[in-house]
C-alpha cells in the first residue's frame, strides 16, 4: 500500500479511507496458505478466537 505511491498531495480523509480499505482486505480477504487457505479472520473464527 505504501511503497511506490506518493501520499504527498493526499488529504488525511482520503488516506484514512485507503488505509481502512487496505486493513480490511489484509485481515478479512487475504488468503494465507499457512492458515490452510483461509483469511486471517476466517482462521481465527474457525478456532474460536473471533466473534
Amino acid at each position: 500500500m505504501f511503497y511506490y505511491r506518493s501520499w504527498k498531495n493526499v488529504s488525511i480523509d482520503v488516506f484514512i479511507n485507503e488505509l481502512d480499505l487496505y486493513l480490511r482486505w489484509y485481515n478479512e480477504k487475504r488468503i494465507k496458505i499457512t492458515l490452510g487457505g483461509m483469511s486471517p479472520i476466517t482462521y481465527r473464527r474457525s478456532i474460536g478466537l473471533a466473534a
